[in-house]
């Protein structure tokens, strides 16, 4: 064809698109709605993905670089930006230290990196203070805490003042948008820290990192919190707050100097982690980066992508693009029927095949154009008006608005080739159409080709059985199950003509209405089968993730270990050394907002050497033991500090225990705790408890009536700064004691082992109060749990309630928000397709006139056309539905089972089907559908006279 016949095709399908306005809107929606998804998205990914000059000031702000220290006596390896990607390596066992290392230990940091710098470089510290409870408009609050100078232009895009003023003395504080939002408070209110109730803060302004919008903190002058919060709390954690223990600092340095690659590659030989704004702006080429060749040696695949995700994703998009194609084609099909006699003059006054089907397809390309330029234009529109909603719900804040144009052009593209896709069947079956027929608006009638349907078959099996095989193949092979699902689907829109004609033998069991209707779709199965089609990829869609979510949820279920009681509530006290001191406040809180609880059992933690909240590294660990006999040897060999021991599979005793009954650790309680978080109630092991002994729940652990308990010396920091200094491994110090045990048989999964905390306390172990569990006759009510966490929040924002509820899935209004969109969709195809029988049957429904039909038969008729399309659809897009579930669900346990450790328990793979969702898809939608058309359609018949 020439370029004028497709301009004057293109202009005639611009004037059928005017003149039928109604169905060129849902085409055009149907193609603009996922573009303007795809291209939402993609702006909004561009927009947040911040270009390297953004970086540097959301890392460093207006300082030239941003220095970390990782580990005193270690060499650090490092991306460009190492707060992206660091690894410290310290010396190599039996090899002297380097000097680096050597001076890195010996020298405190904040001494050692002015003297790696430049002189006159200027260090503004990053102090990281520690939690504080602040008082609210309602109660407390959980906040961190900081310092910085806010009049310096330093911390400019990184830490902004927003609203108000830099505090400017050492009472006053900025606050974060988070922290005013949460606590009620506003600018110009006053706000109590714990243990500094009598000199409250006031604050002066709202601040905000552009790249942590949620932080809930509070940012005073330096010098004003940090010290004070530490001596208030009479603890030796001031060097939270001093860079020379782990801080950060912003590097200024003299006019004219940088910080290029070799400078923070000598940097990194003492220890030191650093991001320098030249290096981001020219970063060094990946084969000059040590980190990476580091990672290449050791087998480390940094770049790996999830395979089994990829694969999810990558069948919803394949799928749901064929599903656009497979719901317009019916929108093109009542188009092109509606005008065939116009096209039909066109082939009288000497076009051929070609110009009409170009008439048709121009449909296509103007529709798929304008639904993609108006999905792409209004994706820009919503994401420039709703970006402080979308940082806000990303939690940081774009770079710049961010437009692509190879991006946008290429979602437009696919909007385009939708549409024409979409017009390709309806543009062939007008080509063929006899030119009398079309004048007259007569048709006839052609028997279903039993070749193209033989093909559709194979086409069902072998893309059903690509896909299963793709899936059993395991990682990596997400395009098989892509393509075979792909197949499959097609395979079963090309037998749709011959099973619709099968559909039609259950037209003797129905009455007449239903049988007329039935009848017709199976005599005119040109119009019908792109229908059931439609119909049918929006039900396979929905019906294919409604599997997948229901299997992931119920495989959840049955993985699900529960480890208290079926209505036990757990209080746990935060981990600050504040917390305990309020477990008084917080029992009380519990048992005032929740009634009938029953006796109250305290919960202890066990450690020995020391207590694990004052300080890392202040406590040992303790842990049962098996036996001797019993114990895997490359246990015993982790146990002793060596690295990279292997578990053979073999040994019966190296098998991991992974499974549902896993027992691990100690806890510490008297009879009540016993009964509320074990669940026994058994007077022997009662009387055991009192007199000292420990109640063991694996029979492996006892033996002569002993348990053996292995403790572990505490660690210290200075003590593993030195062995690294002097290039020897640390190894842990550990000894056994044994404690008299008695076995009782459990009755759920659970810690292995119980002691009283005076019996822990007797052989040399620290016990510390951690909480208290109650078991109540029924489980607390929602509203009853949501009035004991407001309480408890009001004392200490860290502290946690647990009530056992069993497993609760939170797929099933999921689930069925799909089926109804799928349903919606479903309607809207099979109306289409009733519009079209409308068309096609207006001679049928002027004979029943003519013969006397009552006025109502119209409206049956038509309802049941509706309800017939919708009927068949359903029933083969549940059948279609079920192939790439079931694909994507033995892919992710083939994934799963790739990466397993040897000896691990391989997770089954669950299938299972959503009942209601598929009850309702496959009698509801067709009673919906049938009922909807009855309601729009008019009854009155009106006779018209036959042309011809």
């Amino acid at each position: 064809m020439r370029i004028t016949a497709w301009r004057a095709a293109l202009r005639i399908a611009r004037r059928d698109a005017m003149r039928a306005k109604g169905r060129s809107a849902l085409v055009l929606a149907m193609i603009a709605l996922p573009v303007l998804g795809v291209a939402g998205v993609d702006v909004v990914a561009r927009s947040a993905q911040l270009e390297p000059a953004e970086q540097a000031v959301r890392m460093m702000g207006g300082a030239d670089a941003l220095v970390s220290v990782s580990g005193r006596g270690m060499t650090v390896l490092q991306a460009p930006n190492h707060r992206a990607e660091t690894q410290s390596v310290g010396p190599t066992e039996g090899k002297s230290p380097t000097p680096e290392q050597k001076r890195s230990s010996e020298t405190e940091p904040d001494a050692l990196l002015p003297q790696l710098l430049p002189p006159g470089t200027t260090l503004v510290p990053v102090p990281f203070g520690p939690r504080a409870s602040a008082t609210t408009k309602e109660g407390r609050l959980s906040v961190g805490t900081t310092e910085a100078d806010l009049t310096d232009p330093v911390w400019r895009g990184l830490l902004n003042v927003v609203e108000g003023a830099a505090p400017s003395g050492d009472r006053q504080v900025a606050a974060t948008r988070a922290f005013l939002d949460q606590s009620g408070l506003r600018i110009g209110d006053s706000t109590a820290l714990r243990g500094l109730e009598a000199t409250p803060y006031t604050i002066t302004g709202m601040v905000e990192y552009p790249d942590d919008l949620g932080s809930v903190e509070l940012v005073a002058r330096p010098g004003g919190l940090i010290a004070a919060l530490d001596k208030a709390r009479g603890s030796e954690q001031g060097d939270r707050g001093n860079p020379g223990h782990g801080g950060d600092w912003l590097v200024k340095l003299p006019a004219g100097q940088t910080l290029g690659w070799p400078q923070v590659l000598e940097l990194n030989k003492y220890g030191f982690g650093a991001t320098s704004r030249t290096v981001l702006l020219d970063p060094p080429a990946r084969s000059e980066v040590p980190l990476y060749a580091y990672q290449a040696q050791h087998g480390y695949d940094t770049t790996r992508i999830d395979a089994a995700a990829l694969a999810v994703v990558g069948t919803v998009v394949g799928m749901a693009l064929l599903e656009i194609v497979l719901l317009a084609g019916p929108a093109f099909a009542v188009g092109a029927r509606r005008s065939r006699r116009q096209l039909g003059l066109i082939a009288a006054g000497g076009g051929d095949r070609s110009h009409v089907r170009a008439v048709v397809l121009g449909g296509g390309v103007v529709l798929g154009l304008a639904g993609a330029v108006v999905g792409v234009v209004l994706a820009v529109v919503l994401v420039a008006v709703g970006r402080p909603w979308l940082e806000e719900w990303g939690g940081q804040r774009f770079g710049h608005f961010d437009l692509q144009p190879l991006d946008l052009l290429g979602i437009a593209a696919v909007g385009l080739v939708t549409g024409l896709l979409a017009a390709v069947v309806p543009a062939v079956q007008a080509a063929r159409q006899n030119v009398v027929e079309a004048l007259t608006g007569r048709g006839s009638l052609k028997p279903a080709n039993r070749w193209i349907a033989m093909l559709g078959l194979v086409m069902v099996a072998g893309g059903a059985a690509l896909a299963l095989l793709g899936s059993a193949l395991g990682a990596g092979r997400g395009l098989p199950v892509l393509g075979g699902s792909v197949i499959a689907e097609l395979g079963m829109v090309l037998c749709t003509p011959v099973l619709v004609g099968l559909f039609g033998r259950l037209g003797r069991l129905l009455p007449l209405s239903p049988r007329l209707a039935l009848r017709d779709a199976v005599r005119h199965r040109g119009r019908t089968a792109p229908a059931v089609a439609a119909v049918m990829a929006a039900v396979a869609g929905s019906v294919a993730v409604g599997i997948y979510t229901t299997s992931s949820d119920e495989q959840n279920r049955r993985e699900y270990v529960a480890t208290v009681p079926s209505g036990a509530v757990v209080l746990r006290a935060g981990w600050n050394p504040d917390s305990i001191a309020q477990l008084p406040q917080l029992r009380a809180a519990v048992e005032q907002s929740i009634s009938d609880l029953g006796p109250r059992g305290d919960t202890y933690d066990v450690s020995y050497g020391g207590d694990c909240r004052k300080a890392p590294g202040s406590c040992g660990e303790v842990r049962p033991k098996l036996p001797a006999e019993l114990r895997c040897p490359a246990d015993e060999l982790q146990d002793a500090g060596e690295v990279g021991v292997s578990r053979p599979t073999d040994d019966p005793r190296c098998r991991l225990h992974g499974g549902r009954e896993a027992r691990y650790g100690m806890s510490l309680g008297d009879a009540t705790v016993l009964h509320n978080l074990f669940a026994v109630h058994d007077p022997a092991a009662e009387q055991a408890l009192a007199q000292g002994k420990a109640v063991v729940f694996d029979q492996q652990y006892v033996k002569d009536g002993k348990l053996i308990l292995a403790l572990t010396e505490p660690m210290r920091s200075e003590e593993e700064a030195k062995a690294m200094a002097e290039g020897r491994r640390l190894r842990p110090v550990t000894h056994e004691i044994t404690v008299d045990a008695v076995y009782v048989a459990p009755t759920m999964p659970g810690e292995l082992a119980l002691l009283t905390p005076q019996a822990a306390r007797a052989v040399g172990l620290s016990a510390a109060e951690s909480g208290s569990v109650w078991l109540p006759a029924a489980a607390p009510t929602g509203v009853a749990q949501q009035r004991a966490d407001a309480a408890l929040s009001k004392v200490d924002e860290d502290a946690f309630l647990q009530v056992e509820r069993g497993y609760e899935g939170g797929r099933d209004l999921y689930a069925l928000g799909l089926t109804g969109f799928a349903a919606l969709v479903a309607l809207g195809a099979a109306g289409i397709a009733t519009g079209l029988a409308s068309a096609d049957s207006q001679n049928d429904l002027a004979t029943l006139a003519a013969v006397g039909a009552t006025g109502g038969i119209r409206r049956r008729l038509s309802g049941f056309q509706c309800g017939v399309i919708a009927a068949m659809g359903a029933v083969l897009g549940t059948l279609c539905g079920v192939v790439p579930a079931v694909a994507l669900r033995r892919l992710e346990a083939a994934s799963q089972s790739a990466v397993m450790e040897a000896g691990g328990i391989p997770r089954e793979t669950v299938i299972a089907f959503p009942w209601l969702n598929l009850g309702l898809t496959l009698i509801v939608l067709p009673a919906l559908a049938c009922g909807l058309a009855m309601l729009v359609t008019r009854s009155r018949l009106v006779l018209a006279r036959r042309a011809g």
